[in-house]
């Protein structure tokens, strides 16, 4: 007992819970347990309680705790001088931390602390006190014990394709019917197609990120405020470069789950790594898809070809796409010069290292080198490329997406039909039980009944005309005249020109080596 002492003690109470103790439904742990258990030894031993000091939901080997830190503030201005827990645990489970507080930081300050159910007291000469840093020891092994079985755990669950994440790709939400599982967020997903189509139309990280800052779309870290308080995405809605790569190239999108990407260092550590691609768990579709795979593995294509372009008010067609072919490093292309308005290429291995002259300049007229390469590119089209296969190809994709959306449609007509028929028989219905009249009944009977006819016809219609031509053929001569100018490389965006280029290679003697994406049977 403590009564000889009781008055010259101001005591704080601390109680922990941790995530793991709730999951696993530890009733003698709860919080409200811990404070009855420790009321009950105060009363018992006539102590006063300064404070209670709460942390739900927190590990033990983290010391970092909002109460925790209050607890130590109050130690250190004097306001508690007896700290008690209900056992060692409570306080903590790493036994380098846990022993440096019993054994330095509460002599220095004269702090007596008792463990209630560990018989551990620091200012009684017990046996118990002797073995407290084992039990700091076997504490801090459950810790490690405990890590080790929820990383197995989440890693099956990865490896079953199960969502176990905290905040979800930007574009999906988690199912409300089940958190393991990834639906679409509408509102999102639009912004995510919308980055994927404005790459595919040639634009840059930088671009894509400009232009959705200054049109003022949301960015992540405004729909994510709750967890990035003072995140400059969320004061500004600046969008970056590295955001829209990510975007890009996140295999989520289409449909396959993408986990294990990164890792804590350990249990105690909360500092996390970047797995090696190699490791990541990933399982193929497992959610509904935001991007197709064709649009996606063509996005992947481009994206070298768009990375690290010159982001100068020039927007050249051929950024990104020249190389040096005798070092291999990327091209960049000059501000343009205000006395001639010219602008010329450098390798970007000689301007990093002019003095040790590893490599040269391979400085050329960026606008005499465009022309050159838009006319070699023009000739291989007339050679190599066959009009009559892309004009087959052009009415093929026009069928196809015609077909499929005429199918859509069609679907949607027979839900509505179908619709209006259940209304028919519910007002039938109703004028039977007298709950509308026979005026109101005929009245209603006429407007549905022509809307079921409007229906029908449209439905009439798209069925005949599902894999009819003619509508194709009066867009012949259209279709003609892309075709020339295509080929003749007339006016040529430089979403053509990526499509058609793999890559430039410039050589010191002037040689250009163009590598195009398609082949001559094409």
């Amino acid at each position: 007992m403590l009564e000889s002492l009781n008055k010259i003690y101001s005591v704080g109470l601390y109680i922990r819970l941790s995530r793991e103790d709730d999951d696993k439904n530890y009733e003698s742990e709860s919080i409200t347990n811990q404070k009855s258990l420790l009321l009950q030894y105060v009363k018992e031993n006539n102590l006063r309680v300064y404070d209670i000091y709460i942390d739900d939901g927190y590990s033990g080997t983290n010391f970092d705790r909002p109460d925790f830190n209050r607890l130590l503030k109050d130690i250190e201005v004097g306001k508690i001088n007896m700290v008690i827990t209900k056992d060692m645990s409570r306080l903590g489970r790493d036994y380098i931390g846990t022993g440096n507080l019993i054994e330095k930081y509460f002599p220095e300050h004269n702090v007596r602390y008792i463990a209630v159910t560990d018989n551990i007291d620091t200012f009684l000469d017990s046996s118990n006190n002797d073995i407290a840093p084992f039990k700091a020891i076997m504490n801090d092994m459950y810790a490690k014990d405990i890590s080790k079985k929820i990383k197995s755990s989440l890693k099956a669950k990865m490896k079953e394709g199960k969502w176990v994440g905290g905040r979800t790709p930007f574009g999906y939400d988690q199912d409300p019917k089940d958190k393991n599982h990834l639906v679409i967020n509408k509102e999102q997903a639009s912004v995510v197609r919308r980055i994927f189509d404005m790459c595919l139309d040639g634009l840059s990280f930088f671009k894509i990120a400009k232009q959705l800052t200054i049109e003022g779309v949301k960015t992540p870290a405004q729909y994510y405020s709750f967890e990035w308080k003072s995140n400059y995405n969320l004061k500004y809605g600046e969008w970056h470069s590295k955001t829209i790569g990510d975007i890009l190239t996140n295999q989520m999108y289409i449909g396959d789950m993408v986990q294990n990407r990164r890792n804590k260092v350990n249990y105690k550590v909360k500092k996390v790594i970047r797995n090696n691609p190699k490791d990541y768990i990933i399982v193929e579709n497992t959610h509904e898809p935001i991007i197709d795979k064709e649009i996606f593995y063509e996005v992947q294509k481009r994206i070298p070809k768009n990375v690290g372009r010159n982001e100068k008010k020039d927007n050249h067609l051929l950024d990104g796409l020249l190389y040096c072919g005798d070092c291999g490093q990327r091209i960049s292309i000059t501000s343009r010069r205000k006395k001639d308005n010219r602008c010329y290429t450098i390798c970007n291995y000689y301007r990093a290292y002019m003095k040790q002259k590893l490599c040269t300049t391979h400085s050329n007229n960026y606008d005499e080198l465009e022309n050159i390469i838009i006319k070699s590119l023009a000739e291989m089209c007339l050679n190599y490329i066959n009009r009559d296969k892309i004009k087959d190809n052009v009415f093929n994709n026009l069928k196809e997406y015609n077909r499929v959306n005429n199918k859509k449609e069609l679907e949607i007509l027979i839900l509505d039909i179908k619709k209006i028929n259940d209304n028919l028989d519910i007002i039938y219905i109703d004028k039977l039980n007298k709950k509308i009249t026979e005026e109101q009944f005929e009245r209603v009977k006429v407007k549905l009944e022509n809307e079921i006819i409007a229906k029908q016809n449209r439905y009439n219609d798209l069925n005949n005309n599902i894999n009819n031509t003619k509508i194709l053929e009066s867009k012949n001569k259209m279709i003609d005249e892309y075709i020339n100018k295509f080929l003749s490389m007339k006016e040529p965006n430089r979403e053509l020109i990526i499509n058609l280029i793999e890559r430039i290679e410039i050589f010191e003697d002037k040689t250009i080596n163009i590598k195009v994406t398609f082949s001559n049977n094409y």
